[in-house]
């Protein structure tokens, strides 16, 4: 789906294609317990954060690049990323991984196989209001690296931070 029309169509596609082995390579040595830490109540820890990817990627993503190409200007309902973890659920780093995994590779597949000028098609987003193809592949590149990003924040806060020693006076955690 090399399409001018679309900015950054290459470079977003790049992003969409390494994200899920980026993740995977950087989570490879964790422990369960690495996976499941969190800094605070508040925020999220490794396992939450693949949840939220497996599950963002199905309603945040897929469905709205399906609705756009398939329908006139469809509405495309907001996505609530919180509802997810309201019920305190337990999530399985491993199992969140593999479901993230899957689900890409169907999205990459529909994004891959748009034709020509998709990237003009719109649907209008209840909250947000009108929005692109375009721009929304550009949000999805957006949001992998700021979840990578927040990956190995968690990872390098929890494994090294802590073994550093003196090297901890250089850095606020």
């Amino acid at each position: 789906m090399a399409d001018i029309r679309v900015p950054n169509s290459e470079a977003c596609l790049r992003v969409l294609r390494q994200t899920p082995g980026l993740l995977r390579g950087l989570l490879a040595p964790t422990t369960p317990a690495q996976l499941d830490w969190q800094p605070s109540a508040e925020r999220w820890s490794i396992a939450m954060v693949l949840a939220h990817l497996a599950e963002v990627e199905v309603k945040g993503f897929h469905s709205r690049f399906d609705a756009m190409l398939h329908e006139n200007c469809p509405r495309l309902p907001a996505y609530d990323q919180l509802a997810l973890f309201r019920s305190h659920t337990r999530f399985d780093p491993y199992a969140e991984m593999a479901r993230f995994e899957e689900a890409r590779s169907v999205t990459l597949a529909l994004v891959e196989s748009m034709p020509e000028g998709a990237g003009e098609r719109s649907g209008e987003h209840e909250e947000l209001g009108m929005l692109t193809i375009a721009q929304l592949l550009n949000e999805f590149a957006f949001h992998d690296l700021g979840h990578i990003r927040q990956v190995m924040e968690l990872y390098r806060a929890n494994v090294f931070y802590p073994e550093m020693g003196v090297y901890r006076g250089y850095y606020s955690r």
